[in-house]
């Protein structure tokens, strides 16, 4: 009995994660309960102004502020991850929405719901099946483009409630917008001074206050001058009732012909929203020092989804705002954002009332304000200058998410299909170069780039990239070019270091390539073959038809070899461009 414990244990870590947490202590527990509170307390007036960005009701912020944010922290892999609703998330629910349904309706709120569900299957199905790698499709170029116009789309989008008039939601946001500033005259300007004043709050605090939770004191200083005042009476919009209590648990009615038209949006937000998770994970943990599992993460933001759709709330990420607020407040475990969710479910329980007067435009200010630090179109010229390519699909999604916002999955969509063209691309047509040594440190170089002589007996040339399908035809044009070029050249040596994986149809290449060669009574000769290629040349016969005594270990060793191989008359050695040592490569 005693030797099955252990094995159940490790069942259990496996299963549970947070069995791995350490020992609770009273230090440890007051250390989590202050983070969890300083979280909460950002957490409550976040999570209505995202529901409010996502054109859900106030309410359904508060229920994805609750159970989500437990279940990620039980079933992820970092204890300072803060979990909830988000700007991002939110705005890729609206516009995946808005479209099918009136925001705020009943329709339009199952719907949201559905979409929790639909994402978190899908991240919870990658993390099961240690999927996770295939988030980096959507590279980071692909991600920064996406960023910097989703935070200006989502900052255009509250200047409606900012100002308080009304903005049109079946166009583009930026005929929406444009037409908003041509009613500055008819804003209202008691919504518009609270706005203002609250992003004031918020300003000051990080300025002079750091220690003061920005949202907190707008939230917490307008909401009773909003009463005071009378802005509800004056005609400016409030929060208004809440409903008091715990979301209930269920599950809507699941439509197949709705599950088909939000699916690409589902992937979407599962793709991005795993991706803003694990990129806060990895900036917290770079100063924690702790272990991240992707995988884990992905089955922990996967769980809190379809926690958030068993709860009536809408799809969730983490935060790095209320992340940065667990660490630096001391959070020791996952029991922070526990009492982070406990704390919001007593709100929830008993201080919805004081929620009434709390204004639009303060809720507006606040994602106003979060969103302003995602703008960073230093770092997409920064990308330009590394990488044309790079900053051309940055650009090409930043631009084209502007243009269809709404439809900002339009956008991230064509920015993720055109960078995987252009890696296609890219690898399609590899560098390949012809060979001499330099005479300045004697190592083999781009005989045409340093203007080094080049040999007329061995042709000698590097590839650089993976051999596979879609670029074996560039390999083989440039090998029967150079051997034209040469035609006293009894020897091609291809030096294979730079080719890092081959493929079925690359190891035929090199097939068909040695027997046009012999039939022009030419001899290949493949140099510094990397195991796993040659694992595949073996596999497939290729390198006995080449022939073991043509496969060396390096480039030295197979120039080495031909040389002593070459019988021509008036043929010096010592005047070969190319020169070094031998034996064949027979194996691993």
């Amino acid at each position: 009995m005693p030797s099955e414990r252990p094995a159940r244990w490790a069942f259990a870590r496996r299963l549970v994660p947070f069995n791995q947490w350490p020992r609770p202590s009273a230090e440890r527990l007051r250390a989590d309960l202050g983070a969890g509170a300083a979280v909460a307390l950002v957490l409550i007036p976040q999570s209505m102004a995202y529901a409010a960005l996502a054109g859900m009701p106030p309410h359904y912020g508060l229920y994805a502020a609750f159970l989500p944010v437990m279940v990620a922290a039980v079933w992820g892999s970092l204890p300072q991850l803060a979990c909830g609703p988000v700007a991002v998330t939110g705005l890729l629910t609206a516009s995946a929405l808005t479209p099918l349904a009136e925001p705020g309706s009943g329709e339009y709120v199952a719907l949201a719901i559905t979409l929790a569900l639909m994402a978190g299957t899908l991240q919870l199905a990658l993390g099961l099946f240690s999927l996770g790698t295939l988030v980096n499709f959507l590279a980071h170029p692909v991600i920064l483009g996406f960023t910097n116009a989703a935070a200006i789309v989502i900052a255009l989008s509250q200047l409606n409630d900012l100002l308080g008039v009304p903005m049109a939601s079946d166009t583009g946001i930026l005929v929406a917008v444009a037409e908003v500033l041509g009613r500055l005259p008819q804003a209202h300007l008691p919504t518009l001074a609270f706005g203002v004043a609250a992003m004031a709050i918020i300003a000051a605090c990080r300025r002079w206050l750091p220690r003061v939770p920005g949202v907190l004191a707008a939230a917490a200083g307008l909401t009773p001058l909003s009463y005071l005042v009378g802005l509800e009476g004056m005609g400016g919009e409030v929060v208004g009732a809440i409903p008091a209590g715990l979301p209930p648990l269920s599950l809507p009615s699941l439509d197949w012909e709705q599950v088909t038209t939000l699916f690409s949006s589902a992937v979407v937000i599962a793709l991005v929203g795993f991706i803003e998770a694990i990129s806060i994970a990895k900036a917290i943990a770079a100063r924690t020092r702790a272990r991240i599992d992707p995988n884990q993460e992905l089955v922990g933001q996967g769980l809190a989804n379809l926690a958030a759709g068993l709860s009536q709330a809408f799809p969730i990420s983490a935060s790095f705002s209320r992340s940065a607020i667990s660490h630096s407040s001391g959070a020791r475990t996952g029991m922070a954002s526990v009492f982070t969710a406990l704390i919001v479910a007593l709100a929830l329980l008993l201080l919805t009332p004081l929620l009434y007067h709390l204004p639009v435009a303060v809720l507006a200010a606040i994602i106003i304000m979060a969103v302003s630090s995602l703008v960073n179109i230093e770092a997409m010229r920064q990308t330009w200058r590394a990488h044309r390519q790079d900053g051309a699909v940055a650009v090409t999604t930043f631009v084209s998410s502007l243009a269809l916002a709404p439809h900002l999955d339009y956008g991230i969509l064509l920015g993720g299909v055109l960078a995987i063209v252009l890696y296609l691309l890219r690898t399609m047509r590899p560098r390949v170069v012809i060979l001499s040594r330099h005479p300045a440190d004697g190592a083999l170089r781009d005989a045409r780039r340093f203007g080094l002589p080049e040999s007329r007996h061995i042709a000698a040339l590097r590839f650089d990239g993976p051999l596979y399908f879609a670029n074996v035809g560039h390999l083989e044009d440039a090998v029967l070019e150079i051997n034209h070029e040469y035609p006293e050249a009894r020897f091609v040596l291809l030096v294979g270091d730079g080719i890092t994986s081959i493929d079925s149809s690359g190891a035929e290449t090199l097939h068909n390539l040695d027997e046009q060669l012999r039939d022009n009574g030419v001899t290949l000769v493949l140099a510094g073959v990397k195991l796993q290629v040659m694992e595949v040349l073996e596999r497939a016969g290729i390198a006995e038809e080449i022939g073991r005594e043509n496969i060396f270990r390096s480039e030295d060793e197979a120039i080495r070899a031909v040389h002593q191989r070459i019988d021509e008359p008036g043929f010096d050695a010592a005047q070969c461009p190319l020169l070094p040592r031998a034996a064949p490569y027979h194996g691993a």
